[in-house]
């Protein structure tokens, strides 16, 4: 299974910041809090149950999916958009009538994106649709075409949609469900 290694360390090292720059001391319990954090991510898929109707672990464990994540930026941060604001269900026929959904908050779908990959943290592509980035021309100056690829939370491509139905999930919204 795909794991950053420094997924979940924004936070801790944004803390001991913050502390070394007011010139505080380091709150122990806190720190411990963050590395029971990592630990609990760590065995969070031991359990076979914890596996079914869970697209997080699809993703994280489908070769070709991380893959395609790992070479593309803009593929991770549209693949990262359609997690935004949508929800997903496994496309079967239990998990279709029974409304058995999957979806996430934004942060989550950057730390999602950032294990695929095997780098960095969810902030890497926390509220990365919002701005995106801008192409560059030859002369080494912005285009006026916006994003450069990038889309905004919640945007499904179709080829994250069929990527997606490749590894047996549907986007659904509310009132499909």
């Amino acid at each position: 299974m795909n794991r950053s290694p420094k997924r979940h360390s924004f936070q801790k090292e944004r803390y001991l910041q913050r502390c070394a720059e007011n010139d505080q001391s380091v709150n122990e319990d806190y720190l411990q809090m963050f590395d029971d954090i990592i630990n609990q991510e760590k065995s969070k898929f031991v359990d076979p149950e914890s596996r079914v109707d869970n697209m997080e672990y699809d993703l994280r464990t489908t070769k070709w999916i991380c893959d395609k994540a790992k070479v593309s930026e803009v593929y991770a941060q549209n693949l990262y958009a359609a997690m935004c604001n949508n929800n997903f269900v496994q496309n079967d026929v239990w998990p279709i009538l029974s409304g058995k959904s999957w979806g996430c908050s934004w942060r989550y779908a950057g730390g999602i994106i950032a294990d695929m990959r095997e780098e960095g943290d969810y902030i890497d592509w926390y509220c990365s649709g919002i701005k995106g980035k801008p192409s560059i021309n030859e002369e080494g100056k912005e285009n006026d075409d916006g994003i450069n690829g990038y889309v905004s939370e919640g945007v499904v491509t179709d080829e994250i949609r069929d990527d997606l139905l490749k590894l047996g999930w549907l986007v659904v919204n509310d009132n499909d469900v």
